[in-house]
Protein backbone atom coordinates (compact mmCIF):
# COMPACT_ATOMS: atom_id res chain seq x y z
CA UNK A 1 0.00 0.00 0.00
CA UNK A 2 1.56 2.96 -1.36
CA UNK A 3 0.73 6.64 0.95
CA UNK A 4 -1.81 7.72 -0.86
CA UNK A 5 -3.78 4.72 -0.66
CA UNK A 6 -3.05 4.75 3.23
CA UNK A 7 -4.21 8.54 3.65
CA UNK A 8 -7.77 7.74 1.76
CA UNK A 9 -8.07 4.51 3.82
CA UNK A 10 -7.53 6.94 6.90
CA UNK A 11 -9.73 9.46 5.62
CA UNK A 12 -12.55 6.69 5.15
CA UNK A 13 -11.88 5.20 8.65
CA UNK A 14 -11.92 8.94 10.37
CA UNK A 15 -15.28 9.28 8.46
CA UNK A 16 -16.89 6.09 9.99
CA UNK A 17 -15.32 7.30 13.50
CA UNK A 18 -16.75 10.67 13.38
CA UNK A 19 -20.13 9.13 12.14
CA UNK A 20 -20.21 6.92 15.30
CA UNK A 21 -19.09 9.72 17.68
CA UNK A 22 -21.98 11.93 16.47
CA UNK A 23 -24.71 8.67 17.19
CA UNK A 24 -23.17 8.66 20.74
CA UNK A 25 -23.49 12.28 21.28
CA UNK A 26 -27.18 11.66 20.00
CA UNK A 27 -27.43 8.49 22.12
CA UNK A 28 -26.41 10.45 25.28
CA UNK A 29 -28.71 13.24 24.88
CA UNK A 30 -31.46 10.75 24.49
CA UNK A 31 -30.17 8.85 27.88
CA UNK A 32 -30.29 12.22 29.73
CA UNK A 33 -33.37 13.00 28.76
CA UNK A 34 -34.38 9.67 30.17
CA UNK A 35 -33.16 10.64 33.30
CA UNK A 36 -34.29 13.79 33.11
CA UNK A 37 -37.90 12.16 33.80
CA UNK A 38 -36.66 9.84 35.77
CA UNK A 39 -34.60 12.84 38.19
CA UNK A 40 -37.77 14.82 38.35
CA UNK A 41 -40.24 11.98 39.06
CA UNK A 42 -38.12 10.99 41.98
CA UNK A 43 -38.03 14.43 43.03
CA UNK A 44 -41.76 15.03 42.88
CA UNK A 45 -42.28 11.52 45.00
CA UNK A 46 -39.26 12.84 47.75
CA UNK A 47 -37.30 10.08 46.28
CA UNK A 48 -33.69 9.66 46.68
CA UNK A 49 -31.04 11.28 43.70
CA UNK A 50 -28.96 8.45 44.14
CA UNK A 51 -29.73 4.45 43.84
CA UNK A 52 -26.49 2.34 44.29
CA UNK A 53 -28.70 -1.07 44.31
CA UNK A 54 -29.96 0.49 40.96
CA UNK A 55 -25.92 1.30 39.85
CA UNK A 56 -24.36 -1.79 41.36
CA UNK A 57 -27.06 -3.54 38.95
CA UNK A 58 -26.21 -1.36 35.94
CA UNK A 59 -22.80 -1.54 36.57
CA UNK A 60 -22.53 -5.37 36.40
CA UNK A 61 -24.50 -5.48 33.06
CA UNK A 62 -22.80 -3.00 31.49
CA UNK A 63 -19.65 -5.33 32.75
CA UNK A 64 -21.16 -8.61 31.41
CA UNK A 65 -22.01 -6.38 27.86
CA UNK A 66 -18.71 -5.24 27.45
CA UNK A 67 -16.77 -8.36 27.94
CA UNK A 68 -19.55 -10.08 25.72
CA UNK A 69 -18.66 -7.25 22.54
CA UNK A 70 -14.55 -7.45 23.30
CA UNK A 71 -14.75 -3.98 25.24
CA UNK A 72 -12.71 -3.86 28.36
CA UNK A 73 -15.00 -4.19 31.19
CA UNK A 74 -12.91 -1.60 33.35
CA UNK A 75 -13.47 1.17 30.99
CA UNK A 76 -16.78 0.59 30.12
CA UNK A 77 -17.26 0.85 34.47
CA UNK A 78 -15.69 4.22 34.47
CA UNK A 79 -17.60 5.57 31.32
CA UNK A 80 -21.08 4.30 33.46
CA UNK A 81 -19.29 5.89 36.39
CA UNK A 82 -19.04 9.55 34.69
CA UNK A 83 -22.28 9.42 33.57
CA UNK A 84 -24.08 8.22 36.69
CA UNK A 85 -22.43 11.31 38.62
CA UNK A 86 -23.41 13.60 36.13
CA UNK A 87 -27.44 11.83 36.41
CA UNK A 88 -27.04 11.98 40.77
CA UNK A 89 -25.70 15.51 40.04
CA UNK A 90 -28.86 16.46 37.99
CA UNK A 91 -31.06 14.69 40.43
CA UNK A 92 -29.86 16.92 42.86
CA UNK A 93 -30.95 20.02 41.06
CA UNK A 94 -34.15 18.67 40.52
CA UNK A 95 -34.74 18.36 43.79
CA UNK A 96 -33.83 21.55 45.05
CA UNK A 97 -36.36 22.99 42.31
CA UNK A 98 -39.71 21.04 44.22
Amino acid sequence: MDQEEARQELQRLRSSIDNLDAALVNLLAERFKCTEQVGRLKARAGMPPADPAREAVQIERLRALSESSGLDPEFAEQFLNLIIAEVIQNHRQFLEEV
